[in-house]
């Protein structure tokens, strides 16, 4: 999994599956695309005005929790 930004475009990629040949891109809102494989598995989640959207919450830090071990990892967000 890889979570990329782009500050010229001010867009975000959450990418869970390195893209497929066969991946349909569903706009779900003027600001969130999802790209789905035909057997519906999602490859990936992209944000357009990312970043307000990133750091509308958390003070612009990347949060990973582990529900089962209890534990997280918090990475500041590029300022760029």
């Amino acid at each position: 999994m890889k979570l990329t930004y782009d500050p010229r475009y001010n867009i975000a990629c959450l990418r869970l599956i390195d893209k497929g040949a066969e991946v349909e891109t569903l706009e779900i809102s003027d600001e969130l695309s999802l790209d789905i494989a035909p057997d519906g598995r999602v490859y990936g989640i992209e944000l357009l005005n990312a970043n307000e959207q990133l750091r509308a919450q958390d003070g612009g830090q990347l949060v990973v929790r582990n529900e089962a071990a209890g534990n997280e990892n918090t990475l500041p967000l590029s300022q760029a």
